[in-house]
This record gives C-alpha cells, sequence and structure tokens, in this order.
C-alpha cells in the first residue's frame, strides 16, 4: 500500500493576517479559502497546499524545534545560485534566516516564518537528487540506494537494518 505525495501542510499560529502576508508576499502563494479561523493557501507555481490556523486556547508561545514533534519543514530550490536569490528576497521582506550552509547532502538555507516555526530552502547536490528522483519513480530499492552511496563515496548516515 502506498500515498501518492504530501497532500497539504498546516500550521498553527498566533495571527492569521500576518501569516499569510508572509506566505503570500514572500513566497508568492495565494489565497483560495478563508475560513475564519484558519486559511488555505496555495502555491501556484507548484500546487502546494498550505494552512494557516489560529486555535482557541491554543498554548502560544513561539515554536521551538527541541520539542517532541516537527524540526523543520524542507522546501526544494534548483541551485545554490536560487538560494542566493532567497537571501536577497528574504533581506527585501526583513526575514529571519541563517547564511547558506554547503553540508554534506547540498546547501541549505534556514529561516523562520513570524511564529518562529523552522524552515529551510534546499538544493540537493546532483547525486543525491538523481537517487530522489529515482526512489520517487519507483526504479530503486534500499539496496540500490546503498550502493549509489557508496559507488559516489557519500558519507552519509545509514538507517540500521531492521
Amino acid at each position: 500500500m502506498t500515498f501518492a505525495g504530501v497532500d497539504h501542510l498546516s500550521f498553527t499560529v498566533t495571527d492569521l493576517d500576518r501569516s499569510q502576508r508572509f506566505w503570500t508576499e514572500v513566497f508568492d502563494f495565494v489565497l483560495v479559502l478563508d475560513v475564519g479561523y484558519g486559511r488555505i493557501l496555495m502555491h501556484p507555481g507548484t500546487g502546494f497546499t498550505l494552512s494557516v490556523v489560529r486555535h482557541d486556547g491554543a498554548a502560544g508561545g513561539p515554536f521551538s524545534e527541541l520539542h517532541t514533534g516537527v524540526d523543520h519543514v524542507g522546501l526544494t530550490a534548483s541551485s545554490r545560485e536560487e538560494l542566493e536569490a532567497w537571501e536577497r528576497r528574504f533581506d527585501e521582506h526583513g526575514v529571519v534566516y541563517t547564511p547558506i550552509r554547503d553540508m554534506e547532502f547540498g546547501h541549505h538555507l534556514n529561516f523562520r516564518d513570524p511564529d518562529g516555526i523552522a524552515l529551510e530552502l534546499t538544493a540537493p547536490y546532483e547525486v543525491l537528487l538523481a537517487a530522489k528522483q529515482a526512489l520517487a519513480a519507483g526504479q530503486t530499492s534500499q539496496d540500490d540506494i546503498d550502493a549509489f552511496i557508496a559507488e559516489h563515496d557519500l558519507d552519509l548516515p545509514r538507517a540500521e537494518p531492521t
């Protein structure tokens, strides 16, 4: 049994208007539906759906990736150059971010939304992008991936067999 992909992502936020402005002004999402306690936003280029919700009685306080739950959400960028363009856009909009990091598995630009939710734009190295595409197409197995990693001398953490 399988599933077709990720349908949507939903964030609990403290201010619906502020969150909507962040996603529409910085990332060009469009408002599709306002149901009072939440808003559904879609990205026109990808169809990615994001809802921002304000729950009555929510505990409030800033997001922390140090609590059990989601650590961060990663969005895909095409290249390091695109990440550099995002840094400039973030500067224009006052978005809090850390400079691009070049890591073992790709280039990363970490940032936060107005509620401090940890987000990331990542541009994976070509070798990992190829592996991801092969897996998504159902063209490879864990053994194939392990061989691929060994062949390309990638020093990546491997899951222990269960």
